[in-house]
């Protein structure tokens, strides 16, 4: 007596109905991460949006500071660059600048907790170039240097558009820096040492900045216009799929109160995009 026939593993099969009618079933399944695209089995495993973790993303971002950054003029060692960038991140500032030492610096994963997610760099090739642009948007350049006629940082004005510069730990802010700034800011050192760890001294400087603007209700909605405000918001959300139609010179998808992918389609192109004399990290 001959093996039984393997049965057909196509659903239904072998149940009234003909094998070859009964629809195979896909290789992939739509991802919102790729738009409503085909994921084949060998494509990285999408990201999906939980309703909590979107109302989250669109909570953090509603409180962004866009006039409150920091330029690190020459900061040379990754550790210091990833804490300062965490400290942006915790009192909101949008994004920060930095003028590298040296080709190639990277944030350090382990002290910026994945912060450089949510704090966009924007690298500038010297400090001229980076105080120019900075100007240019309307920001007030303060420099964090300890010299006698620097204000003590707690009584300058952090509600206005500012820029705080800050610079490698034994070098201190470029001379250059200091010369185009309109104003040095210090922090009174009470003891042997005349300054404090570079991110450090920027987490003072920052929470006071967090300090005045929280009491000018400066939190308290949105500072982003709406544009650029469901921009950062798609981005933040899907990261992979944003890259790709930048890349392609697409329109970012709708997304519902949800931060579901409602159309991978728009009415327009976007009006963003990338800037050739700066490059976000």
């Amino acid at each position: 007596m001959g093996e039984p026939p393997l049965a057909d593993p196509r659903p239904g099969a072998g149940r009234g109905f003909p094998a070859a009618s009964v629809a195979r079933l896909p290789d992939a399944l739509p991802c919102a991460e790729t738009g409503g695209s085909a994921l084949s089995p060998t494509s990285p495993t999408p990201r999906l949006m939980r309703p909590e973790r979107f109302r989250r993303l669109r909570e953090v971002l509603a409180r962004r500071q866009p006039d409150l950054t920091v330029l690190m003029d020459r900061v040379d060692k990754a550790h210091n660059f990833s804490a300062i960038l965490r400290s942006c991140d915790a009192v909101g500032a949008l994004e920060a600048h930095a003028v590298a030492a040296e080709p190639g610096l990277e944030v350090h994963h382990a002290t910026s907790a994945g912060t450089k997610k949510w704090v966009s760099v924007q690298r500038h090739a010297d400090v001229e170039a980076a105080i120019a642009h900075l100007r240019g948007l309307g920001f007030r350049i303060l420099a964090a240097h300890p010299s006698p006629s620097a204000l003590d940082y707690r009584k300058a004005d952090y509600t206005r558009p500012v820029a705080i510069t800050l610079g490698a730990e034994l070098e201190g802010v470029s001379t250059k820096a200091l010369e185009l700034a309109d104003a040095q800011v210090m922090i009174p050192m009470m003891g042997m040492v005349h300054s404090l760890n570079v991110s450090v001294a920027s987490a003072l400087l920052l929470f006071e900045a967090q300090r005045q603007r929280a009491a000018a209700g400066m939190y308290d909605e949105s500072r982003l216009d709406p544009e650029a405000f469901a921009k950062r918001l798609f981005e933040w959300a899907y990261p992979t799929l944003a890259r790709s139609r930048l890349e392609q010179s697409l329109p970012y998808p709708a997304l519902d109160d949800d931060g579901q992918i409602v159309s991978t389609q728009t009415s327009s192109r976007p009006s963003w995009k990338r800037s050739d004399s700066s490059t976000p990290s």
